[in-house]
């Protein structure tokens, strides 16, 4: 018998899955005492529910979607969870592929928008000590967890209860596994099941607690929050790849400010960004950080881009101020201490969140551009402003501007100089020159001759 089908199986029999949270009971909403519409669900993902229906598949709208519709937002995107396996799924979508290798799952293509389609996961038996579905580490985090299950069993799995609704296109209702819609009304975030064991499973629900928490500005509800603190080092256990993402996520929510706040409330900064945390903690300051936040949060609210590299560069200054002072004080020059700076806390960043070399040298860059561009005297200024990586340096110069850690000035100057034409820049890189003292020149002292003999 194929073993996919074996799991399906077995993960609707007794005793194949962990014991189900207390106090969780199944609630159908129907659709008179819910503000889920259709008008709010993309076509694309209408589309999929409507065929894995008509195919005889079970399919619901889940998470995100359903509970940002509930909270009158606009939903990101739209996730589907289904009783399909991944190659049924992706044999009635032509325009489907299928990602990832132990759990498979779908992507249905419709042009920009993709809809996500899983199928119903279950949690294989603890007990089965043959079980290569489920497998745990000596701190209790889960490596892996491979079965399939059913509906129920799918929303017990996840991880907070605003996250387990589902929404069913056939009959409009919203099915409620674990009281997420009591905390919606509460504006709370709560953990299904014991808060440290799902904390110990994967330390990575921490983070995705704090970014909704920021984001949809609700609460942590006690329960969930008291093991934040002392397990916030679970997170050095995650491989540094994933915390990357992790880090874009948190920060390219359009929350960023509110969610540095929270990760250095809950001491989850340090794990992440463990030099930065360090120079805060021994007092440099964390205004440029929070100007960087405030300036990409407005980026992401206008739908403009940001760019990894400048996040990382603004994260990471207070770490770099720390090291190349240090190296200044111990003697080195000035250039060589910033570039051996640059060299350790991206080294050691590295262990913590892993930077790719494409986002690493952007990065680099800008903080060498910072000594560049004061310098514009003769050709050099037109050197620095054809320089690849100009315009994220002259923002970054901006960022410190208004952050007061340089006298305003100078990015005036550089916003006045890119709008000019070549003989407009020739004048003003003139007047720079002239409005600068000439260096004196040293006066030699009188040779004494000693007197000559009459």
């Amino acid at each position: 018998m194929p073993k996919r089908l074996v799991d399906k199986l077995r993960s609707f029999m007794p005793g194949s899955s962990r014991e189900k949270p207390l106090g969780y009971q199944r609630r159908d909403i129907s659709r008179d005492q819910h503000s889920v519409s259709r008008t709010a669900i993309s076509e694309p993902a209408k589309k999929v529910l409507h065929r894995l229906n008509k195919a005889g598949y079970e399919a619901y709208l889940v998470g995100g979607g359903v509970r940002d519709i509930l909270l009158s937002g606009q939903p990101k995107d739209f996730d589907i969870a289904t009783d399909a396996t991944p190659e049924e799924v992706h044999e009635l979508f032509r325009n489907s592929r299928l990602i990832g290798r132990r759990f498979r799952i779908v992507h249905v293509v419709f042009g920009r928008e993709v809809i996500e389609v899983t199928t119903f996961r279950g949690n294989a038996n603890p007990a089965d000590d043959d079980d290569d579905d489920r497998k745990t580490s000596e701190h209790g985090q889960l490596l892996r967890d491979n079965v399939y299950g059913n509906l129920e069993e799918d929303a017990l799995r996840r991880d907070f209860t605003i996250n387990a609704l589902y929404y069913c296109i056939r009959d409009f209702s919203v099915i409620d596994f674990a009281n997420g819609i009591d905390d919606l009304n509460n504006r709370q975030m709560r953990l299904i099941g014991d808060p440290e064991t799902r904390y110990r499973e994967d330390p990575v629900r921490m983070l995705r607690a704090i970014r909704f928490a920021a984001k949809l500005d609700f609460a942590i509800e006690p329960a969930t929050e008291a093991p934040i603190r002392e397990l916030a080092p679970l997170l050095t256990h995650i491989p540094a790849a994933r915390l990357f993402d992790e880090v874009l996520k948190l920060f390219s929510a359009g929350y960023g400010e509110a969610t540095f706040d929270k990760l250095r409330h809950y001491d989850l900064l340090a794990p992440l960004f463990p030099d930065t945390a360090s120079a805060l903690a021994a007092g440099e300051p964390d205004e440029l950080i929070r100007q960087a936040l405030r300036n990409t949060d407005a980026r992401i609210a206008q739908g403009k881009s940001v760019t990894p590299y400048f996040l990382f560069a603004a994260m990471l200054w207070p770490a770099l101020q720390a090291e190349w002072r240090r190296r200044q004080d111990n003697g080195d020059p000035v250039q060589p201490a910033l570039h051996g700076a640059i060299s350790k806390v991206i080294g050691r960043q590295v262990q913590a969140t892993s930077i790719p070399k494409r986002f690493s040298g952007p990065m680099k860059e800008i903080w060498e551009l910072q000594m560049r561009l004061p310098r514009r005297q003769g050709k050099r200024a037109l050197i620095t402003l054809g320089h690849p990586r100009f315009r994220a340096a002259y923002d970054f110069l901006l960022v410190r501007e208004s952050a007061g850690e340089i006298e305003p000035g100078l990015g005036q100057w550089w916003t006045q100089f890119q709008r000019l034409d070549e003989r407009a820049q020739e004048r003003m890189i003139t007047d720079l020159d002239s409005g600068e003292a000439k260096p004196r020149k040293r006066r030699r002292k009188p040779v004494k001759r000693p007197p000559q003999d009459s």
